[in-house]
C-alpha cells in the first residue's frame, strides 16, 4: 500500500500547486477530480477524453483515482434517477477512454440518492441496474470502476452496500468517515475492505464526518493492518478537506495531512 493525496483537499490551490504539495511532502500521487480550482474540465474529458488525458500525463506524478459526476452535485444525473442511464453510459465511456490514456487505475463515482418519490429500495434497484450497465463498459477499459458510498446516498450503511456489491459485482472507493459518521463501529466496516479499489483516509466519529487527527474514534492502524490482510494493496488517499459538505470545514488540512501521513509511514516502518 501506498499514500496519494486528494486534490480537492486543497481547495486554493491548482493542480499544479496540488501535485507540487504532493511532490514536498514526499507522498508523490494525486488524486483528481472536477472541483475546486484544481477541478478538470468535464465537458473537455467527455468531449475529447485524449487531449485532457494529455494534461493529466504532463504533471509527471502519479495519478490513481479520477473522481467523476456526471452532473453538477451529488443530485443531478445521479445513477438511482430515472431516464438518467443512457446519458451516462455513453459519459463512462468517455471517462474510462480518458482514464485509460492518462494511465489512471480507478475512476470512482457516486451510487445516486433517494430521489422524489422514491423508496430507499427503489433507488437502490435503479443505481443496481445502472452500474450493471455502466460494468458492462467498464469491462473494455484498463482503468476500474468503483462507487463510494456516502452520507446522503441511499447508501449508507455496511449491509446496503454488501448487497450492492452482490447484485452488481462493483468495486469500491472505501472511505470509513461515511458509516462512522453515521454511528458505525469500525469492526462493522472492516468486512468492506475486501471490495477496495480505492481507499479514502480521513478521521472521523459518530455524527462528524471529519474530525482533527487526535479527536476522532478512528483506529488508523487497525484499519491499515484490515486492508493488508484482505489483500489491498493501491493506494490510500489522504482525504482531508475543507468545504460546506457536512460541516468540514474546521480542521487544518496541511496538519492533518502530515499527522495522517505520518500515522501511516509509522505502522509501515
Amino acid at each position: 500500500m501506498k499514500l496519494s493525496v486528494t486534490a480537492w483537499s486543497f481547495p486554493a490551490c491548482n493542480l499544479n500547486e496540488c501535485a507540487s504539495i504532493s511532490i514536498a511532502l514526499g507522498i508523490n500521487a494525486l488524486d483528481v477530480g472536477l472541483h475546486y480550482r484544481s477541478g478538470l474540465n468535464r465537458d473537455e474529458i467527455l468531449s475529447d477524453p485524449l487531449t485532457a488525458a494529455a494534461k493529466i500525463r504532463a504533471l509527471i506524478i502519479t495519478v490513481p483515482n479520477y473522481y467523476h459526476q456526471f452532473g453538477d452535485g451529488i443530485v443531478a444525473q445521479n445513477l438511482s434517477l430515472p431516464g438518467a442511464l443512457d446519458q451516462n453510459t455513453r459519459d463512462i465511456e468517455q471517462v474510462l477512454r480518458f482514464a485509460d490514456a492518462a494511465e489512471i487505475a480507478s475512476v470512482f463515482i457516486l451510487p445516486g440518492v433517494i430521489n422524489p418519490g422514491q423508496s430507499r429500495d427503489q433507488a437502490a434497484a435503479q443505481s443496481a441496474v445502472a452500474i450493471k450497465e455502466l460494468l458492462q463498459v467498464a469491462r473494455h477499459h484498463k482503468a476500474k470502476l468503483c462507487v463510494e458510498p456516502h452520507v446522503q446516498s441511499w447508501a449508507e450503511s455496511p449491509a446496503l452496500v454488501e448487497r450492492l456489491i452482490d447484485q452488481t459485482g462493483i468495486g469500491l472507493a472505501l472511505d470509513y468517515s461515511h458509516f462512522t459518521c453515521l454511528g458505525y463501529r469500525q469492526d462493522e466496516i472492516d468486512p468492506l475492505a475486501k471490495y477496495a479499489c480505492h481507499v479514502h483516509l480521513r478521521q472521523a466519529k459518530m455524527g462528524h464526518l471529519q474530525a482533527k487527527f487526535a479527536q476522532g474514534t478512528l483506529n488508523f492502524p487497525a484499519m491499515f493492518a484490515t486492508l493488508r490482510d484482505a489483500g489491498y494493496q493501491g493506494h490510500l488517499a489522504l482525504e482531508a478537506v475543507h468545504q460546506d459538505y457536512m460541516n468540514t470545514l474546521t480542521e487544518d488540512v496541511l496538519t492533518e495531512t502530515i499527522l495522517m501521513r505520518d500515522c501511516f509511514q509509522n505502522w509501515k516502518g
